[in-house]
């Protein structure tokens, strides 16, 4: 059974739960759909069409300032902002609400992960790369892996973070 983290518009769960390395894996569980661990390209495409309707730099604003909150624990102030935050986002609020917190818990999983060096600054990168650099989501849902860590901490030092 896992761990609850948030339920969006009383019909969408999302949660920690036992994934193939640790008990970090982020599931969601949609409205007559089965509870599944959301790949990156999902989501980084879904910011993806949230960036060309909402502007890549107000997501990117958005998402930082919930990066700087980000720690190794769940903040239920963090879920709330993200639910405010959301309602910048018209239409699309539900969406905003349900990927933000997705890659809200990728984080924290990140900053849990045993042996991680990187941490949450992985998933920057990723939202950096659709939202600044405007590359593609299946790419960049590839990039890091086989990736040395001081490579990947070289690239991101080199735009900041």
């Amino acid at each position: 059974m896992g761990s609850l983290i948030k339920i969006i518009n009383k019909q969408n769960l999302i949660e920690f739960d036992k994934g193939i390395f640790d008990s970090w894996c982020v599931y969601l569980t949609r409205p007559n759909k089965q509870k599944y661990a959301p790949k990156d390209f999902e989501y980084l495409r879904a910011l993806k069409e949230l960036g060309k309707i909402y502007g890549n730099e107000k997501l990117y604003a958005d998402f930082l300032v919930i990066y700087e909150l980000t720690s190794c624990l769940i903040d239920p102030n963090v879920l709330s902002l993200i639910t405010t935050l959301s309602t910048k986002y018209s239409a699309d609020f539900e969406e905003f609400d349900i990927w933000f917190t997705v890659i809200y818990s990728g984080m924290i999983a990140e900053e849990n992960k045993a042996n991680a060096i990187l941490k949450k600054r992985i998933k920057r990168l990723a939202i950096h790369q659709i939202l600044v650099e405007s590359l593609e989501p299946e790419f960049v849902a590839n990039f890091s892996k086989g990736q040395e860590w001081r490579v990947l901490d070289g690239i991101m030092k080199s735009k900041g973070f």
